[in-house]
Protein backbone atom coordinates (compact mmCIF):
# COMPACT_ATOMS: atom_id res chain seq x y z
CA UNK A 1 0.00 0.00 0.00
CA UNK A 2 1.30 3.45 -0.87
CA UNK A 3 2.58 5.45 2.25
CA UNK A 4 1.07 8.59 3.69
CA UNK A 5 4.77 10.16 2.51
CA UNK A 6 7.72 10.08 0.09
CA UNK A 7 10.78 11.74 -0.02
CA UNK A 8 11.75 13.45 -3.43
CA UNK A 9 15.36 15.31 -4.43
CA UNK A 10 14.61 19.26 -4.40
CA UNK A 11 16.78 21.84 -5.45
CA UNK A 12 16.93 24.74 -2.87
CA UNK A 13 17.77 28.03 -2.89
CA UNK A 14 18.01 30.28 0.09
CA UNK A 15 19.52 34.08 -0.26
CA UNK A 16 21.96 32.68 -3.12
CA UNK A 17 23.45 29.70 -1.85
CA UNK A 18 22.08 26.73 -3.99
CA UNK A 19 22.18 23.13 -2.30
CA UNK A 20 20.56 19.52 -2.74
CA UNK A 21 18.39 18.23 -0.68
CA UNK A 22 16.10 15.66 -0.02
CA UNK A 23 12.23 17.07 0.57
CA UNK A 24 9.34 15.20 2.30
CA UNK A 25 6.29 15.20 0.02
CA UNK A 26 2.40 13.96 0.79
CA UNK A 27 1.61 11.06 -1.74
CA UNK A 28 -1.02 10.99 -3.93
CA UNK A 29 -2.33 7.99 -5.64
CA UNK A 30 -5.86 7.73 -7.44
CA UNK A 31 -8.40 5.67 -5.96
CA UNK A 32 -11.13 3.93 -7.91
CA UNK A 33 -14.21 2.88 -5.90
CA UNK A 34 -16.61 0.09 -7.27
CA UNK A 35 -19.88 -0.01 -6.48
CA UNK A 36 -20.95 -3.78 -6.34
CA UNK A 37 -18.29 -4.60 -9.01
CA UNK A 38 -18.86 -2.13 -11.17
CA UNK A 39 -16.45 1.23 -11.59
CA UNK A 40 -18.06 4.02 -9.59
CA UNK A 41 -15.84 7.11 -9.64
CA UNK A 42 -12.20 7.67 -9.30
CA UNK A 43 -10.68 10.12 -6.90
CA UNK A 44 -7.19 11.34 -6.64
CA UNK A 45 -6.30 10.75 -2.86
CA UNK A 46 -3.95 10.28 -0.08
CA UNK A 47 -3.24 6.41 0.85
CA UNK A 48 -4.66 5.35 3.83
CA UNK A 49 -7.92 4.73 5.48
CA UNK A 50 -9.23 4.07 1.88
CA UNK A 51 -12.34 2.06 3.04
CA UNK A 52 -13.37 4.57 5.53
CA UNK A 53 -12.92 7.36 2.30
CA UNK A 54 -14.80 4.56 0.30
CA UNK A 55 -18.06 4.35 2.43
CA UNK A 56 -18.11 8.08 3.01
CA UNK A 57 -18.57 9.05 -0.15
CA UNK A 58 -21.29 6.55 -0.82
CA UNK A 59 -23.15 8.01 2.69
CA UNK A 60 -22.54 11.83 0.32
CA UNK A 61 -24.11 10.42 -2.55
CA UNK A 62 -27.16 8.76 -0.85
CA UNK A 63 -26.23 4.98 -0.80
CA UNK A 64 -25.32 4.20 2.61
CA UNK A 65 -27.00 5.69 5.21
CA UNK A 66 -26.14 3.02 7.92
CA UNK A 67 -24.03 0.25 8.87
CA UNK A 68 -25.70 -2.81 8.29
CA UNK A 69 -26.40 -1.19 4.56
CA UNK A 70 -22.76 -2.00 4.25
CA UNK A 71 -21.58 -5.88 3.49
CA UNK A 72 -18.55 -5.65 2.94
CA UNK A 73 -15.12 -3.39 1.62
CA UNK A 74 -12.12 -5.38 -0.22
CA UNK A 75 -8.87 -4.33 -1.81
CA UNK A 76 -9.40 -5.88 -5.65
CA UNK A 77 -7.04 -8.21 -6.33
CA UNK A 78 -5.81 -8.57 -9.81
CA UNK A 79 -6.37 -4.60 -10.78
CA UNK A 80 -3.73 -4.44 -13.13
CA UNK A 81 -2.90 -6.23 -16.25
CA UNK A 82 -0.34 -8.58 -14.44
CA UNK A 83 -3.01 -9.77 -11.52
CA UNK A 84 -1.04 -7.79 -9.35
CA UNK A 85 -2.87 -5.77 -6.30
CA UNK A 86 -2.06 -1.74 -6.64
CA UNK A 87 -4.23 -1.24 -3.54
CA UNK A 88 -5.48 1.51 -5.42
CA UNK A 89 -9.05 0.08 -6.21
CA UNK A 90 -11.63 -0.43 -3.58
CA UNK A 91 -14.92 -2.59 -4.45
CA UNK A 92 -18.25 -1.63 -2.18
CA UNK A 93 -20.83 -4.53 -1.59
CA UNK A 94 -24.13 -3.48 -0.38
CA UNK A 95 -26.39 -5.12 1.65
CA UNK A 96 -28.71 -7.30 -0.24
CA UNK A 97 -31.78 -5.14 -0.86
CA UNK A 98 -30.11 -1.46 -0.61
CA UNK A 99 -31.37 0.21 -3.10
CA UNK A 100 -28.78 1.76 -5.23
CA UNK A 101 -29.81 5.62 -6.65
CA UNK A 102 -29.18 6.52 -9.90
CA UNK A 103 -25.45 7.87 -8.96
CA UNK A 104 -23.90 8.67 -12.52
CA UNK A 105 -26.85 11.40 -13.07
CA UNK A 106 -27.05 12.50 -9.64
CA UNK A 107 -23.00 12.80 -9.12
CA UNK A 108 -23.09 14.86 -12.80
CA UNK A 109 -25.80 17.38 -11.01
CA UNK A 110 -24.33 18.20 -7.85
CA UNK A 111 -21.35 16.70 -6.78
CA UNK A 112 -18.71 18.41 -8.20
CA UNK A 113 -18.38 21.97 -7.49
CA UNK A 114 -16.92 23.15 -10.58
CA UNK A 115 -20.30 21.84 -12.90
CA UNK A 116 -22.13 24.43 -15.00
CA UNK A 117 -25.22 22.65 -14.00
CA UNK A 118 -28.40 24.49 -12.93
CA UNK A 119 -27.06 25.69 -9.24
CA UNK A 120 -30.91 24.98 -7.84
CA UNK A 121 -31.26 21.49 -9.53
CA UNK A 122 -28.17 20.41 -6.82
CA UNK A 123 -30.37 22.16 -4.77
CA UNK A 124 -32.86 20.11 -5.03
CA UNK A 125 -31.08 17.20 -5.43
CA UNK A 126 -29.12 17.16 -2.06
CA UNK A 127 -32.38 18.17 -0.06
CA UNK A 128 -34.72 15.83 -1.54
CA UNK A 129 -32.08 12.58 -0.68
CA UNK A 130 -30.48 13.39 2.63
CA UNK A 131 -32.04 10.47 5.01
CA UNK A 132 -31.34 12.82 7.90
CA UNK A 133 -33.01 16.21 7.71
CA UNK A 134 -30.58 19.30 9.43
CA UNK A 135 -33.80 20.81 10.86
CA UNK A 136 -35.02 17.67 12.33
CA UNK A 137 -32.26 17.66 14.69
CA UNK A 138 -32.50 18.35 18.57
CA UNK A 139 -31.56 21.93 19.29
CA UNK A 140 -27.50 22.26 19.19
CA UNK A 141 -26.32 26.02 21.15
CA UNK A 142 -22.77 26.99 20.08
CA UNK A 143 -20.67 29.68 22.02
CA UNK A 144 -19.07 31.87 19.58
CA UNK A 145 -15.65 31.56 21.86
CA UNK A 146 -15.68 27.59 21.55
CA UNK A 147 -16.09 27.89 18.04
CA UNK A 148 -12.77 30.27 17.30
CA UNK A 149 -10.64 27.74 19.67
CA UNK A 150 -11.27 25.04 17.14
CA UNK A 151 -8.97 26.22 14.59
CA UNK A 152 -5.58 26.23 16.75
CA UNK A 153 -6.78 22.15 17.84
CA UNK A 154 -6.98 20.94 14.08
CA UNK A 155 -3.51 22.66 13.35
CA UNK A 156 -1.66 20.90 16.76
CA UNK A 157 -3.58 16.75 15.71
CA UNK A 158 -2.34 17.69 11.84
CA UNK A 159 0.65 15.27 12.28
CA UNK A 160 1.61 15.01 8.62
CA UNK A 161 1.01 18.39 7.93
CA UNK A 162 4.26 19.31 9.96
CA UNK A 163 6.08 16.97 7.69
CA UNK A 164 4.59 17.92 4.75
CA UNK A 165 2.78 21.22 4.86
CA UNK A 166 0.98 19.88 1.79
CA UNK A 167 -1.93 18.45 3.30
CA UNK A 168 -5.83 19.28 4.20
CA UNK A 169 -7.67 18.76 7.14
CA UNK A 170 -11.03 18.36 8.87
CA UNK A 171 -12.05 17.12 12.02
CA UNK A 172 -15.55 16.20 14.38
CA UNK A 173 -15.52 18.33 17.70
CA UNK A 174 -18.40 17.68 19.75
CA UNK A 175 -20.88 20.60 21.15
CA UNK A 176 -18.19 21.38 23.72
CA UNK A 177 -15.33 21.49 22.03
CA UNK A 178 -13.86 18.05 22.15
CA UNK A 179 -12.02 16.81 19.38
CA UNK A 180 -13.69 13.48 17.79
CA UNK A 181 -11.53 12.58 15.28
CA UNK A 182 -9.31 14.59 12.67
CA UNK A 183 -8.30 12.97 9.18
CA UNK A 184 -5.67 14.42 6.45
CA UNK A 185 -5.92 14.16 2.70
CA UNK A 186 -4.66 15.87 -0.41
CA UNK A 187 -7.92 16.77 -0.88
CA UNK A 188 -10.30 18.21 1.74
CA UNK A 189 -13.17 16.67 0.53
CA UNK A 190 -11.47 13.33 1.09
CA UNK A 191 -10.66 13.97 4.45
CA UNK A 192 -14.30 14.56 5.18
CA UNK A 193 -15.14 11.39 3.38
CA UNK A 194 -12.80 9.45 5.84
CA UNK A 195 -14.51 11.00 8.83
CA UNK A 196 -18.17 10.14 7.41
CA UNK A 197 -17.09 6.97 6.54
CA UNK A 198 -15.27 5.95 10.03
CA UNK A 199 -18.76 7.30 11.33
CA UNK A 200 -20.73 4.88 9.57
CA UNK A 201 -18.21 1.95 10.36
CA UNK A 202 -18.83 2.90 14.45
CA UNK A 203 -22.27 3.08 14.00
CA UNK A 204 -22.49 7.26 14.70
CA UNK A 205 -24.52 8.13 12.23
CA UNK A 206 -26.19 10.47 11.65
CA UNK A 207 -23.42 12.90 13.42
CA UNK A 208 -26.29 15.12 14.93
CA UNK A 209 -24.87 16.99 17.72
CA UNK A 210 -20.96 17.42 16.38
CA UNK A 211 -19.05 20.60 14.20
CA UNK A 212 -17.16 19.88 11.25
CA UNK A 213 -14.41 22.26 10.90
CA UNK A 214 -12.17 22.14 7.60
CA UNK A 215 -9.15 23.78 6.86
CA UNK A 216 -9.50 25.88 3.76
CA UNK A 217 -12.57 27.33 2.26
CA UNK A 218 -16.39 25.48 2.44
CA UNK A 219 -17.57 24.30 -1.03
CA UNK A 220 -21.07 23.45 -1.88
CA UNK A 221 -19.43 19.96 -2.17
CA UNK A 222 -18.95 19.58 1.51
CA UNK A 223 -21.95 21.44 2.47
CA UNK A 224 -23.32 18.56 0.52
CA UNK A 225 -21.44 16.19 2.35
CA UNK A 226 -22.31 17.21 5.78
CA UNK A 227 -25.95 17.72 5.16
CA UNK A 228 -25.83 13.78 4.18
CA UNK A 229 -24.45 13.16 6.92
CA UNK A 230 -26.88 14.93 9.53
CA UNK A 231 -24.04 17.25 10.55
CA UNK A 232 -25.63 20.37 12.08
CA UNK A 233 -22.34 22.90 11.54
CA UNK A 234 -19.82 23.35 9.38
CA UNK A 235 -16.93 25.53 9.81
CA UNK A 236 -14.12 26.70 7.59
CA UNK A 237 -10.81 28.87 8.33
CA UNK A 238 -11.46 30.49 4.72
CA UNK A 239 -14.39 31.36 2.65
CA UNK A 240 -17.53 29.82 1.61
CA UNK A 241 -18.98 29.63 -1.99
CA UNK A 242 -22.14 31.16 -2.67
CA UNK A 243 -24.05 27.51 -3.68
CA UNK A 244 -22.45 26.67 -0.34
CA UNK A 245 -24.52 29.69 1.65
CA UNK A 246 -27.66 28.52 -0.70
CA UNK A 247 -27.39 24.91 0.49
CA UNK A 248 -26.87 25.70 4.12
CA UNK A 249 -29.73 28.04 4.11
CA UNK A 250 -32.08 25.93 2.25
CA UNK A 251 -31.80 23.23 4.30
CA UNK A 252 -31.02 24.55 8.01
CA UNK A 253 -27.22 23.83 7.98
CA UNK A 254 -25.04 26.24 10.18
CA UNK A 255 -22.27 27.78 7.72
CA UNK A 256 -19.21 30.21 9.38
CA UNK A 257 -16.71 30.91 7.19
CA UNK A 258 -13.35 33.16 7.97
CA UNK A 259 -12.84 31.32 11.65
CA UNK A 260 -9.43 33.18 12.22
CA UNK A 261 -8.42 34.77 15.61
CA UNK A 262 -11.76 35.74 17.52
CA UNK A 263 -13.17 36.62 14.65
CA UNK A 264 -15.69 34.31 12.10
CA UNK A 265 -18.42 35.01 9.78
CA UNK A 266 -21.98 32.91 9.95
CA UNK A 267 -23.44 32.56 6.64
CA UNK A 268 -26.41 30.84 7.65
CA UNK A 269 -28.03 29.00 10.60
CA UNK A 270 -27.26 31.66 13.37
CA UNK A 271 -29.56 30.62 15.40
CA UNK A 272 -26.99 27.55 16.74
CA UNK A 273 -24.61 30.43 17.84
CA UNK A 274 -25.32 32.08 20.89
CA UNK A 275 -24.90 36.46 19.36
CA UNK A 276 -27.43 37.41 21.62
CA UNK A 277 -24.46 36.99 24.33
CA UNK A 278 -22.09 38.94 21.86
CA UNK A 279 -24.75 41.58 21.27
CA UNK A 280 -25.02 41.82 24.93
CA UNK A 281 -21.31 42.29 25.98
CA UNK A 282 -20.55 44.52 23.45
CA UNK A 283 -23.18 46.88 24.17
Amino acid sequence: MGRVTERRKVIRIRDGAISSRPDTLVTEEPLEIRLNGKPLAITMRTPGDDFALAAGFLVSEGVLTQHHDLQNIVYCAGATADGSNTYNVVDVTTTPGTPIPDITLERNVYTTSSCGLCGKASLDAVRTTTHWPINDTPPLHIEPDLLTGLPDRLRAAQHVFDRTGGLHAAALFTEHGELIDLREDVGRHNAVDKLIGRALQHHHLPLTRVILLVSGRASFELAQKAVMAGIPILAAVSAPSSLAVDLATETGLTLVGFLRGHSMNVYAGEDRITLQAVAATQG
